[in-house]
């Protein structure tokens, strides 16, 4: 076979995109076949083209195995958090959190205040997981026992949890996006502030003001009460259960490792539920793999709290190495350049160029999986466009966290998606209307890009502004 290596034609990329969409409708929504086989076909289907332009397999295979590589931390952190799960319901960390939440929270500002408390989490912390996988687990169970939607809940979770996903020092996907895009950390995050603010304020707003209409007064109260017997009749219920999460927090706080530290938190958790929940010594081990299992009578507390566990994320691990896999095979073989550089020959001004990255970062997540591939699609593709027009750094790395890090649980087989329906029981599409901040995000980016607010530029370089990268046919 010929070493010659071209870029897919037009033609060729929507074939893959089609079939793309194609293979995950009748997959997943016709004949209910996992999303995992799903991905594995595209996988193959992604090769055919891959070899008619010149790739070998091996080639390709080095393509999957790179795409998996880069991803590997967040499978990390899924097997980590999966263990803290498992063992902070069995230590009753999150139970007590629950209980506490359900005497103290008003539950006609319950929505804001969820929001709030997973924002504050996940600013703290620098992980959306971590967050969701704690205060966002127990803000569900509250939200339930006072009788809100389910899904609706579940958005004010995933709302908060990306604030500091996306602003957080300590996120992984801030100081990638920092770094990507040659800004400083600090920098990046101010920039960030201009869209942040405003898109905190105003789904602020909308949360405090939907709890007052979907908050059922006349059934929350029984529901929240039978909760907190439950709870207390199956746990320890006290202050001090509520340590391994203090310990966690301040520990991400000081900018320790956020895998060390998750594990950490989940041996406490184990230790906690010997300790404190008459739970047998292997058994507490053992909920670090297996999670929690208790018959409370309560079938929504079953539900919510057995669950958990390194096992609880095995299928979950499944279906992201599949993703990143596809991301990896269509950025060896060029497709996402090819996407990316057709949007470049339209993207003339700041609006057109916020659009760009944005659209680039979704596909990423889309076509990628991970917010890893979405970062980097949206960045390193697009950032040529903004030196040719002069426009500051800063405002493509705040481009790229909206269009990357924000959009990721909006994809149901990304791995921000598939994590945030197995924590918190939700599909993907049916929390999706709800993600109101990562929707506020996108919107005021590419408003600020339309109307040329708070787009800073460059002095005047020596380029020519009407000139696009080039797409040659043979690739190395």
């Amino acid at each position: 076979m010929s070493t010659d290596k071209r870029l897919p034609t037009l033609p060729e990329v929507l074939f893959v995109l089609v079939g793309f969409v194609l293979i995950m409708f009748l997959f997943v929504v016709q004949f209910g076949i996992p999303i995992q086989l799903a991905l594995l076909t595209i996988w193959f289907m992604i090769m055919l083209v891959g070899l008619r332009i010149g790739y070998t397999y091996l080639e390709m295979q080095q393509g999957i195995l790179k795409g998996i590589t880069d991803g590997l931390e967040a499978v990390l952190i899924l097997i980590s958090v999966g263990a803290l799960i498992g063992t902070w319901i069995a230590g009753g960390i999150v139970p007590t959190i629950i209980y506490y939440g359900l005497s103290i929270i008003n539950p006609n500002i319950f929505l804001l205040t969820t929001f709030i408390i997973c924002a504050i989490t996940s600013i703290a912390t620098g992980t959306s997981f971590g967050s969701a996988g704690t205060a966002g687990i127990a803000m569900m169970g509250i939200g339930i026992s006072f009788g809100f939607p389910v899904p609706l809940v579940a958005g004010a979770v995933i709302s908060g949890c990306y604030v500091g996903d996306k602003l957080s020092p300590l996120s992984d996907t801030t100081v990638m996006t920092a770094s990507l895009s040659k800004v400083n950390l600090i920098e990046h995050i101010k920039s960030m502030l201009y869209v942040s603010t405003p898109a905190f304020l105003i789904a602020g707003t909308l949360f405090l003001i939907t709890g007052f209409f979907f908050h059922d007064s006349s059934g929350s109260v029984g529901q929240a009460e039978e909760t907190m017997v439950s709870l207390n009749n199956f746990f320890n219920i006290d202050w001090y259960m509520l340590i391994p999460a203090v310990m966690v927090i301040i520990l991400l706080a000081l900018k320790n490792p956020s895998i060390p530290v998750i594990l950490f938190g989940a041996l406490l958790g184990s230790i906690w539920a010997f300790l404190f929940q008459d739970v047998a010594l292997l058994d507490a081990v053992n909920s670090l793999y297996s999670g929690n299992a208790i018959e409370s009578g309560v079938a929504f507390i079953d539900n919510l709290l057995n669950r958990g566990g390194i096992v609880f994320m095995l299928d979950v691990i499944v279906l992201i190495l599949f993703a990143l896999g596809v991301g990896g095979l269509m950025e060896k073989i060029g497709i996402l350049r090819v996407i990316c550089i057709k949007m470049l020959t339209w993207a003339n001004d700041a609006g057109k160029t916020t659009l760009t990255t944005i659209l680039a970062g979704f596909f990423g997540n889309f076509f990628g999986g991970a917010a890893y591939v979405s970062l980097i699609t949206a960045s390193k593709i697009t950032e040529e466009n903004y030196d040719r027009l002069n426009i500051d750094r800063r405002v493509l790395s705040r481009n790229t966290e909206a269009g990357g890090t924000v959009t990721t649980p909006m994809v149901p087989w990304s791995d921000g998606g598939v994590f945030m329906a197995a924590t918190l029981g939700v599909s993907t599409m049916a929390y999706l209307p709800f993600l109101w901040f990562n929707f506020l995000v996108v919107a005021i980016s590419i408003m600020y890009g339309f109307t040329n607010t708070f787009i800073w530029y460059t002095k005047p370089q020596d380029k020519d502004v009407k000139s696009v990268p080039e797409m040659k046919e043979n690739v190395n």
